[in-house]
């Protein structure tokens, strides 16, 4: 069962940003053309970003609301939750749905920086990543270092920049960086290359895992055109999937053995096929293939990855065959995949039959490793 005492830690949690994330940290001249807020005449907000509107919250922001009432609102910071934005009502949120410690990550930047990355000043969007880390360390983090875990951001299509970025954060207290699952969907150096090894030794040498969300490569791929919207949030743990194996067919963690991954939003019922699909592949198709034969996929699994779930009563009862060592919970607040006011309530109903010491490493003890977290 979920222990009584146990401090729930969640990895993947959103901060949707306040209108002057940037306006208070960029300098003046930039200010027209940085992300801000624009109050629109029906009532709606919207961000203005290189002179242009760029998204609204929609489905992102939609914690305590019933599902009956999601869709493509809200769209104002007056019809979401306090704690969306302000880190003094995100911490009174979390002792409601009793979660102890969160890990956020982006909304505007998108999971791993992708904004910023179709941004067409890529300076100005160097600087925009380094304004964000800053709002996320001085003031979102710092309100309560023992209840958030520092997420950062780096400028990934920029090896030297992103380096410098990391460095820079890892100094100030950063835990973890949002990465991308699949950059050759990007138009980038997949990860069976040598292009991404200085981020990764860094990584490696300043022990801050990756963190990968679902969507930091797009939406899966094939889905039929006019389908709905809801088979893609359906088939999130896809991407998962796809980046499990892309890593561990690669050399990325025979190189860096000590880096570490966190898959975030995948879920983790559909890893006790995969490794199992993958390790029975491996063993037939290794003489003749190109991928390292030394170890078992399921072995380098359990080394360096690490998934998450929300509601996953299948992982769950198949935790031992995909690693106890290697789960962790997610509240996803304010998403719509949330159970806010209820996670803690549901979290427990899934871990009924689960013995406490393993309840306890799933909730809080794996997260407190993976991340150094002491909070």
């Amino acid at each position: 069962m979920l222990p009584d005492d146990a401090k729930i830690i969640s990895v993947d949690d959103h901060v949707i940003e306040h209108p002057r994330v940037w306006l208070d940290r960029l300098p003046a001249k930039y200010h027209e053309v940085a992300p801000r807020n624009l109050k629109l005449p029906d009532g709606n907000d919207t961000w203005l970003y290189e002179g242009k509107q760029s998204g609204n919250f929609a489905l992102n922001a939609v914690a305590g609301k019933h599902p009956r009432d999601f869709g493509m609102d809200p769209r104002s910071y007056d019809d979401m939750l306090p704690g969306c934005y302000s880190i003094e009502d995100r911490i009174k949120d979390m002792d409601v749905e009793g979660v102890w410690a969160q890990l956020c990550f982006p909304n505007f930047g998108g999971f791993a920086g992708s904004t910023f990355f179709a941004a067409k000043d890529k300076d100005l969007a160097k600087l925009c990543i380094s304004a964000y880390n800053d709002f996320i360390l001085d003031e979102w983090c710092a309100y309560a270092p023992n209840r958030q875990i520092p997420l950062v951001m780096a400028p990934f299509w920029d090896i030297d920049a992103a380096v410098a970025e990391i460095e820079r954060t890892a100094a100030k207290g950063a835990k973890s960086v949002s990465f991308l699952e699949a950059p050759h969907k990007l138009g980038l150096p997949s990860y069976h290359t040598d292009h991404w090894d200085p981020i990764f030794r860094l990584c490696e040498e300043a022990q801050l895992p990756l963190s990968m969300h679902f969507g930091s490569g797009g939406m899966p791929q094939g889905l039929a055109p006019d389908g709905d919207l809801f088979i893609g949030i359906a088939l999130f743990g896809l991407n998962s999937m796809m980046a499990t194996v892309d890593l561990l067919m690669s050399d990325v963690f025979y190189k860096f053995p000590g880096l570490k991954v966190a898959l975030s939003e995948g879920g983790i019922g559909w890893m006790p096929y995969l490794l199992e699909r993958t390790d029975y592949s491996w063993g037939r198709h290794k003489y003749w293939c190109n991928i390292n034969a030394d170890k078992l996929p399921s072995e380098l699994f359990r080394e360096h990855i690490y998934g998450c779930f929300i509601s996953d009563r299948s992982g769950i009862e198949q935790r031992h065959r995909i690693g106890i060592d290697n789960i962790m919970f997610e509240s996803d607040y304010p998403h719509s995949d949330s159970n806010w006011p209820h996670t803690r309530k549901l979290l427990a109903e899934q871990l009924l039959d689960v013995p406490d010491d393993e309840a306890r490493k799933i909730v809080e003890l794996n997260a407190r490793s993976l991340f150094h977290f002491e909070g």
